[in-house]
């Protein structure tokens, strides 16, 4: 019974070696992130939903007064000497009324509404801008992850092949026992970069879901991009125009001194007197039918709305006050992220023309060296260090880089560097 059943397992493994493992996903870059970003985050979602209440909020601003229907029957007589007949001098009389709204009410009631939909939506606008900075910093530190797990593969395989060199030349002689053994014990230090590079990875991929509101698994969900810098920036003048003209916040601090001064005109035709038109029908017995025409003229002696203008009044230099701060926060903004931009420049211009390549010579001719007995192996170890840490100092510097430029695009108002 044993052989078939043997042969029943091998013929199960070979069938799962032979099963195709499930596809990884293609990876997405970062106009694929924030395409999925903005269709499918709860806030942006909910913020959408707020434009729609203020443009419904538009409808309800420009409707017209209801007209006012009263219809009586009056002078009822069921206590006479003929109760039986009640409605014989009965008196009906039918009356309608309308408010007439004097100087644009109307019209300034949908303006304002228009604009306070309009400083919705740039509120949104400048959500978004802030929620798409966290996004791509999240974008960021999955490519950071990525290029640190790929360094840290490279040094641990570039590592065992030289641990199979000296292992070979300690079975010919050449080098101890003892240098065999710190070499070995050396590798765990590689071996631990590796796996602490793994696990960034792992955890900036389920950040970067989280944000997308996306549960696909991590082990199937990969990013891809440039992780590189750009040694050319516009000048800041530049950049300041551009946050000038961008920036949503200060856009909506603009469409907000409108709507202030829309609001106070609004106040002032509220103020004035509004009459109320009436029409009435009637039959009065034994008298022939009639009709009649009224107007009912408010007297405005005590309330003119007095405290709505002043309130108004004082929200328009209000609005103005809070526009110049967010311009002088604007510039802030922007002269702040610039310098931590261009400071990040000068750091990686060395790296890219000199410490690099340096590092690498120095490692490769330390290599040779301690293999051909002309170096210590202290001599080997260090450069060994050496050369991991001016890589990993690198790609720090670059995503030190991204994450300024993103802060850079935040304080612009759009992406001024890819």
């Amino acid at each position: 019974m044993r052989r078939p059943v043997r042969r029943l397992f091998s013929w199960l493994v070979f069938a799962g070696c032979l099963a195709p493992a499930a596809p990884a996903q293609t990876p997405v870059t970062w106009e694929q992130v924030r395409a999925r970003f903005e269709a499918a985050n709860p806030a942006v979602r909910a913020g959408q939903l707020t434009i729609d209440e203020a443009r419904a909020s538009e409808i309800t601003a420009y409707l017209r007064p209801n007209p006012g229907f009263t219809a009586s029957l009056d002078q009822l007589q069921p206590f006479t000497a003929n109760p039986y007949q009640p409605l014989t001098g009965a008196f009906p009389m039918l009356s309608l009324n309308y408010l007439h709204e004097r100087n644009h009410q109307r019209e300034l009631r949908r303006d304002s509404a228009r604009q306070a939909t309009g400083i919705t939506v740039l509120q949104q606008e400048d959500l978004i801008r802030t929620l798409v900075f966290t996004l791509r910093n999240a974008f960021v530190e999955a490519l950071q992850a990525k290029s640190v797990l790929a360094l840290a593969r490279d040094n641990i395989e570039y590592f065992d092949r030289e641990l199979s060199i000296s292992r070979d030349r300690f079975r010919a002689g050449d080098i101890a026992q003892v240098d065999l053994s710190r070499l070995e014990l050396q590798r765990v230090q590689y071996e631990s970069d590796f796996q602490t590079a793994l696990v960034n990875l792992r955890t900036a991929k389920i950040q970067l879901l989280q944000l997308l509101a996306d549960r696909t698994p991590v082990d199937q969900f990969d990013v891809a991009g440039p992780f590189d810098f750009s040694d050319r920036l516009m000048p800041l003048e530049e950049f300041r125009a551009q946050a000038m003209d961008a920036r949503p916040d200060l856009k909506a601090a603009a469409q907000a001194i409108q709507k202030a001064h829309t609001d106070h005109q609004l106040a002032v035709a509220n103020g004035s007197t509004d009459p109320t038109f009436s029409f009435d029908a009637g039959h009065n017995p034994p008298f022939d039918a009639y009709m009649g025409f009224g107007v009912t003229i408010p007297l405005r002696i005590f309330d003119r709305n007095q405290g709505e203008k002043l309130r108004t009044q004082l929200e328009i230099t209000h609005a103005e006050r809070l526009r110049e701060v967010t311009r002088t926060q604007v510039f802030g903004d922007v002269d702040s992220a610039y310098a931590t931009l261009a400071s990040t420049v000068e750091l990686l211009r060395p790296y890219k023309e000199k410490y690099l390549k340096m590092a690498l010579d120095v490692r490769d001719m330390m290599s040779f060296s301690f293999q051909h007995g002309q170096a210590s192996l202290l001599d080997f170890l260090d450069a060994q260090r050496d050369y991991r840490q001016v890589q990993v100092t690198y790609l720090n510097l670059v995503a030190a880089y991204l994450t300024a430029a993103s802060q850079l695009n935040l304080a612009v108002g759009r992406e001024v560097i890819p």
